[in-house]
């Protein structure tokens, strides 16, 4: 959702491309999408959305272009005047959320002071839409010789207490009790899918100079907005802060109604069925299959923890690189291989995934229950942590580090790259071609990583997959417990004065 402001007079239009550099030119693919165009206005606000799929392991530039337009036709055309434009990507934008650039002209040339700002949301696959159909009742009249012009915008008021523009409705002329048509938003846009979130709802009576005159204001939720569904409307007083403070008798400047509320799901497109279900869902489970049965023939109780990073989690949506598949923060353990698959399958449509890909918080986590079993002084359990990740570790300087403390502890690190994402840092991670060092320069004690990417393995059985991966663990326990110098824990004939379990 981006917002532009700049300098130049007349009609703004903002054209997005995607583009490509070659050799001291630059060359556009179609455009994107193209704004409305703001007229009179040399701070504009586009309520325009551009909805761009964003691919993690992908360079995806971007350019921003704006125009002063003189007419209907398209934009770039002899009669617009070109204003600046600015290129970025769409890893930068989603990374830092916000993102202000100066406008350059042609030649590299800085298009004075102007600047325009780039906002970025994620549209989760599932988020649903929402239409809706405003009218008004007895607004204020702010033109001499004629009624008001009246238009509506919806606000979204974020955690940091900013407003995102959601929506902004046309223009009905001349009219005091305006019936604008109805319109459809995502959930995801209009409330961040937070019922109770706080939206800004203002009436503005249209100037084709641009200042517009301000007529009122309202604020509601999506909850109190879904009591318009069916028959039922809902209204509210469109209060001028101003007059209520000056004018003793001050009753409202209008009245706004909700006069319908429908919500729709979402229908997935069919190449989002194919990447959300049949596929990288079986690569993930089929990875997990291969070496979850034959770990599961040294585990004792077969009991397994199953652990979540990546993704919005209930009932708050709020980002997790680490939690319990089976939802469960007191116990994440699941009873077998099969428990595990059964746990992924149920967690999977209760979440929206979601970037960074961060795994140095999982393997801590697991590093800490073998720092308790190192203190034992027993060489009784050592601990395979199994990571399968469709992209490329975004804190690799944490996860170096917390591998190389790993190292010291009896726990071996296999990670499995699912998908089509270059996995090439990844292999940094192994220490194949080299000790893994620490960003501090400290290098691990042992090798016990093994990265693997599954689309090397897609065409061949099972067994190849877990016989790659799993091949170097058995020397990786014997050079923990030789370090160490941890005697054995043999297995105890069942007695009733024994309490000792088997080696896990």
């Amino acid at each position: 959702m981006p917002a532009g402001t700049g300098c130049g007079g007349g009609s703004w239009k903002l054209l997005s491309t995607r583009c490509q550099h070659g050799r001291g030119t630059l060359s556009t693919h179609p455009p994107v999408d193209r704004s409305e165009v703001i007229k009179s206005n040399l701070n504009p606000v586009f309520a325009k959305i551009f909805t761009v799929d964003y691919y993690f392991e992908e360079v995806q530039k971007l350019r921003f272009e704006v125009y002063d337009s003189h007419g209907h036709a398209g934009v770039g055309t002899h009669d617009d005047d070109f204003l600046g434009g600015m290129e970025c990507t769409v890893g930068q934008i989603v990374a830092q959320k916000r993102v202000t650039k100066p406008l350059f002209l042609k030649y590299g040339k800085f298009a004075g002071k102007s600047t325009i700002t780039v906002i970025s949301e994620e549209i989760s696959g599932n988020n649903g839409y929402v239409e809706l159909a405003f009218r008004a009742k007895k607004l204020d009249d702010k033109d001499l010789f004629s009624k008001s012009d009246p238009f509506l915008e919806i606000y979204r008021i974020d955690d940091d207490r900013s407003e995102q523009l959601v929506y902004r409705t046309e223009v009905v002329k001349n009219n005091l009790s305006p019936i604008w048509e109805p319109f459809k938003v995502s959930l995801n846009s209009l409330c961040s899918c937070e019922e109770k979130r706080k939206l800004r709802c203002v009436v503005w009576d249209y100037d084709s100079r641009g200042k517009h005159d301000f007529i009122g204001e309202f604020f509601t939720t999506f909850e109190e907005m879904q009591k318009a569904m069916g028959e039922n409307k809902v209204q509210w007083d469109c209060m001028n802060p101003k007059y209520k403070i000056k004018k003793r008798n001050y009753k409202n400047s209008g009245v706004v109604v909700l006069l319908d509320l429908k919500v729709s799901t979402c229908v997935p497109s069919c190449a989002e069925s194919c990447r959300a279900e049949p596929c990288r869902p079986n690569e993930y489970l089929k990875a997990l299959v291969a070496v979850g049965e034959i770990c599961q023939d040294y585990d004792s109780d077969k009991k397994f923890s199953a652990l979540g990073f990546g993704a919005r989690i209930p009932p708050k949506y709020e980002v997790s690189h680490d939690f319990a598949i089976n939802f469960n923060p007191d116990n994440d353990e699941c009873e077998g291989i099969q428990g595990v698959v059964e746990s992924y399958q149920s967690c999977l449509p209760k979440i929206q995934l979601y970037g960074p890909t961060n795994v140095a918080p999982i393997i801590s986590k697991v590093a800490r229950v073998a720092a308790d079993e190192e203190r034992t002084k027993e060489a009784s359990q050592y601990f395979i942590l199994l990571i399968l990740t469709d992209g490329v570790v975004t804190d690799m300087a944490d996860t170096r580090e917390a591998i190389v403390r790993a190292s010291y502890l009896p726990m071996s690190i296999i990670i499995v790259g699912v998908g089509n994402a270059d996995f090439t840092d990844m292999q940094i991670l192994d220490g194949d071609d080299g000790v893994l060092r620490s960003p501090r320069g400290e290098p691990v004690l042992r090798d016990i990583v093994q990265f693997v990417p599954f689309r090397e393995f897609k065409n061949a059985s099972p067994t190849a997959l877990a016989k790659c991966v799993l091949a170097e663990v058995p020397k990786q326990v014997v050079e923990y417990y030789s370090y160490k110098a941890f005697p054995p824990r043999c297995p105890q004939p069942d007695t009733p004065d024994s309490n000792l379990s088997s080696p896990q």
